[in-house]
C-alpha cells in the first residue's frame, strides 16, 4: 500500500474540472476532438491524452430535484494491481512511492492491461502502440511536489498526505456527512483491491458515481499471472509476432483496397 496516497472527498467537488485542466497541462497532453453525447462530461471516455476525469452523474435528490455526483476519477493506484499481473513485459512496475507506472520502453502494445483493469482508466496509443495512464505524477512527487491535481483544486477536494493521516481524516469526514443526513456516506478504495492510492470520501453508493462495487483482478488475469507469465520471454514473442502478423495483415487489406479504387 502506498504510504502517500490521495484523499479525493467528492462531496467537495463542484465539478470546474481544474484538476483536468492541470494534468492535461502538467503532462503535456493534447486536447481532443469531442461531440456532446448528453452528459456534461467531457472528455466522456479516457484515453492516451485523457489520463483523469471530472465524472458528472445525474441523480434525484430527496426533495425530487435532479442533482449531480461530481468526482475526480483515473487510475487508483492498486495494491492488488491488475495491469501488473497481466503485462507480460514486466512494463507496469511499482515505484518506490507505491504507485502504479508504465515503463513505455518495455510496453509492446498488448494491450492486456488495458483489459484487465477494473476500472478501465487505461488508454491506448495507436500511434505509438504504448498503454498510458495517470503516473500519479511520479515526476512531482521526486521533486517533492504533490501532484498536478491536487495543487489545482480550489475546494480542498483533492488532497494528498500521508496515508494514516488521510485516512482518519476521510472517516471523519465519512461520520459528518452522516450526521448531515447523507446515510449511504462511505469511504472507497480503502479495502477495495487490497487498498488503492486514490482514496474516496463518497456522499452516496459507489454506483451512483460511476465506480465499481467490488472491483477485482479477474480469475483469468489471476491464472494468466501464475502459469504464463513465468514463460515470459516466450510470451513476448508469441504475442509480438502475433501484433505483427495482425498489423501485416491490415496493412495488405488497406493496400488492396486502395489499389482497387
Amino acid at each position: 500500500m502506498a504510504q502517500l496516497i490521495c484523499l479525493i472527498d467528492a462531496s467537495k467537488c463542484i465539478g470546474c474540472r481544474a484538476c483536468q485542466v492541470a494534468c492535461k497541462q502538467w503532462n503535456q497532453l493534447p486536447a481532443e476532438a469531442t461531440t456532446f453525447e448528453g452528459s456534461y462530461e467531457n472528455p466522456p471516455r479516457f484515453s492516451a491524452q485523457t489520463w483523469m476525469r471530472v465524472v458528472y452523474r445525474e441523480h434525484e435528490e430527496e426533495d425530487g430535484k435532479v442533482g449531480f455526483l461530481m468526482s475526480k476519477q483515473g487510475c487508483m493506484h492498486c495494491t492488488d494491481a491488475a495491469c501488473m499481473q497481466a503485462c507480460p513485459t514486466g512494463a507496469l512496475y511499482r515505484t518506490e512511492f507505491g504507485t502504479v507506472n508504465i515503463d513505455t520502453v518495455k510496453c509492446i502494445g498488448c494491450n492486456y492491461c488495458v483489459a484487465a483493469c477494473p476500472f478501465n482508466v487505461i488508454g491506448f496509443d495507436r500511434l505509438t502502440n504504448k498503454a498510458q495512464k495517470c503516473t500519479f505524477c511520479y515526476d512531482r512527487l521526486n521533486a517533492g511536489l504533490e501532484p498536478a491535481c491536487a495543487n489545482a483544486c480550489p475546494t480542498g477536494s483533492i488532497q494528498f498526505g500521508d496515508y494514516r493521516e488521510l485516512i482518519d481524516q476521510a472517516q471523519s469526514r465519512v461520520e459528518e456527512l452522516k450526521a448531515a443526513g447523507k446515510t449511504n456516506a462511505t469511504m472507497y478504495g480503502l479495502d477495495e483491491v487490497d487498498g488503492t492510492a486514490m482514496l474516496y470520501v463518497l456522499a452516496d453508493k459507489p454506483e451512483k458515481y460511476g465506480l465499481p462495487v467490488d472491483p477485482q483482478v479477474s480469475l483469468q488475469t489471476r491464472i494468466w499471472s501464475a502459469l504464463f507469465k513465468p514463460f515470459r520471454v516466450l510470451v513476448i514473442i508469441a504475442v509480438a509476432f502475433g501484433l505483427w502478423v495482425n498489423r501485416s495483415h491490415s496493412k495488405k487489406i488497406e493496400q488492396a483496397k486502395s489499389e482497387t479504387k
